[in-house]
């Protein structure tokens, strides 16, 4: 009887134990990979302060001081005691896991070839560390393999940040294998397809809604791909040109995004861009830029690999977008919305509303078409403008575009409206700029509803200038018909709170959580019919908003 008991104990201790770690893993390789699968940026994240309570909790802490007693006890002769005691005990101690339990993931885990061989090899590392830790256990006796055993559980659940980083370090060299021959093969493929024209669209902010509003224009004329979602790295696009691009596609677009120098070179070796478009330059990624100077040399190398003779097109409200046109070897096409007077394509009388845009667009030639979309923000105007100069410079027709453009709808989670139980979101949960943030937090100004809400972890990846923006965004916000906001992450948000609290924002409507589902949890208590929520920036924990 004995014998079945401490048997069944061990058992449940283990495959809980045994869950809750896979859990825990699960968790942080999703991390991982929309870090980008980048070491370094998996790491930054990791030692952020909002994070720390992720990574080491309440559990973690009662679960050391269960293990120094139970070890005590062992070494003062109580050595079954010890281990029964840990084994009952030990269930209770880690059975809260819903931190990593939550199924509304905003951009799920993607088990790809590459996360399969990642997660393999992070289990591997677990299973090693507690089948060592039980066979040393045995080498004194029963009591010391259970010991050794609930240690190596803890460690391995406790580890679970570790045990993905070091599974990353091990696979380096054979990803670095994998990655370069997906790279020859898209390579091949671009060659053997010669009628294929490639659009390539970089800028700190706007690029994706340009990619999609790109690919509707130019469906008017073309068969056209577009690179789904934000696949904007060396294998998203691999990934797109060797599985998803036929013969009988006439355009490829693609989004081009940068983090580091020469990300864009590494993108123009795999796909030299026959046109292309630089939306704008911010302040966007200056963490691993170091300025906004940095920042715009490096979208503009996309001209200077752009093919002899082919178009690009600017956006020149921005200046240092302006500042690129001397690097051009082709035709170059300026766009402003703003009355810039030598724009060859130019936006006027522009409308916004809760349900769209509407303007004037005037080609270069002085004609002249209304466009009315479905796209929030004025923004999207400047996105609009860049698409109809690519398909101008393509020579489809100005009103052929506008009919088109009926069509367009906001892209997922960047300014998109909808209803869940009676309340509005206005979802612009992946808008990282300052641009896009105050365009929405006034959008939330024009809808008719009850409560206003923003939840927001502010701006990030901004260097220096983060601070100041966050500030700033604060001091707009207060400004603003926003009756509450609920910001995530309480170091993260400090230059925030400094702004609201500077613009006469009251205190006691500013509500400060850890993680996003802190933040929606308190939301939720306060919500009515007829309330709207935004969900702004660059949310941390990666789930959908919800308003349950």
């Amino acid at each position: 009887m004995y014998t079945l008991l401490l048997a069944t104990g061990i058992l449940l201790t283990a495959g809980f134990a045994g869950w809750r770690a896979w859990r825990r893993l699960r968790f942080f390789l999703h991390v991982f990979q929309l870090e980008t699968y980048k070491l370094d940026r998996y790491i930054n994240w990791c030692q952020s302060p909002a994070m720390r309570p992720v990574a080491a909790g309440w559990s973690h802490a009662l679960g050391a001081v269960a293990l120094i007693g139970a070890f005590l006890a062992y070494g003062m002769g109580w050595a079954w005691t010890a281990a029964g005691t840990l084994l009952a005990v030990w269930p209770l101690l880690f059975i809260s896991s819903r931190r990593y339990r939550r199924d509304k993931e905003k951009k799920p885990l993607a088990f790809t070839d590459r996360m399969t061989r990642l997660a393999t090899t992070a289990g591997m590392l677990m299973a090693l560390l507690v089948g060592a830790a039980v066979g040393l256990g045995y080498a004194w006796d029963g009591p010391a393999a259970v010991l050794g055993g609930i240690t190596a559980l803890y460690l391995v659940d406790f580890g679970g940040p570790l045990w993905v980083a070091l599974a990353a370090l091990i696979m380096t060299p054979v990803e670095n294998a994998i990655q370069e021959g997906f790279k020859r093969q898209a390579r091949a493929r671009l060659r053997e397809l010669d009628h294929l024209h490639v659009v390539g669209i970089t800028g700190s902010y706007g690029k994706t809604s340009t990619k999609h509003i790109v690919a509707e224009l130019l469906g008017q004329s073309y068969n056209v791909l577009a690179t789904p979602g934000s696949y904007n790295t060396p294998m998203g696009i691999c990934i797109v040109v060797n599985e998803k691009l036929r013969p009988e596609h006439q355009v490829l677009v693609l989004e081009m995004g940068m983090r580091y120098p020469g990300d864009i070179a590494e993108l123009c070796d795999i796909a030299t861009p026959d046109a292309s478009i630089v939306t704008s330059v911010g302040v966007a990624h200056l963490e691993t830029m170091g300025s906004v100077e940095a920042i715009a040399e490096e979208k503009a190398s996309i001209i200077d690999h752009t093919a002899p003779g082919g178009p690009v097109v600017l956006n020149i409200d921005n200046e240092h977008v302006e500042a690129m046109a001397g690097r051009a070897n082709g035709p170059v096409w300026r766009i402003s919305a703003e009355g810039h007077p030598d724009a060859d394509i130019a936006a006027t009388d522009i409308r916004y509303s809760t349900n769209g845009l509407a303007c004037t667009i005037r080609d270069e030639e002085g004609r002249t078409a209304v466009f009315e979309t479905h796209l929030l923000g004025k923004h999207n105007v400047t996105n609009l403008l860049l698409a109809v100069a690519l398909g101008r410079s393509m020579g489809i027709r100005l009103r052929a575009m506008a009919h088109a453009a009926r069509r367009l709808d906001p892209v997922e989670h960047r300014l998109k409206l909808r209803t869940e139980n009676g309340i509005t979101i206005i979802d612009d949960a992946f808008n990282s700029n300052p641009v896009g943030a105050r365009n929405a937090v006034d959008l939330l100004g024009e809808i008719e509803g009850g409560q206003r809400y923003i939840v927001t972890p502010g701006m990030v990846e901004m260097g220096a200038h983060e601070d100041t923006a966050n500030y700033e965004l604060g001091l707009h916000i207060a400004e603003s018909t926003a009756d509450a906001v609920y910001l995530v992450g309480t170091a993260q948000t400090k230059a925030l709170q400094r702004g609201l609290r500077d613009g006469g924002f009251p205190n006691a409507h500013i509500h400060v959580h850890d993680t996003l589902f802190d933040a929606q949890d308190a939301l939720a208590t306060q919500l009515q019919p007829g309330d709207i929520v935004l969900y702004e920036n660059d949310l941390p924990d990666q789930y959908e908003p919800v308003a349950a």
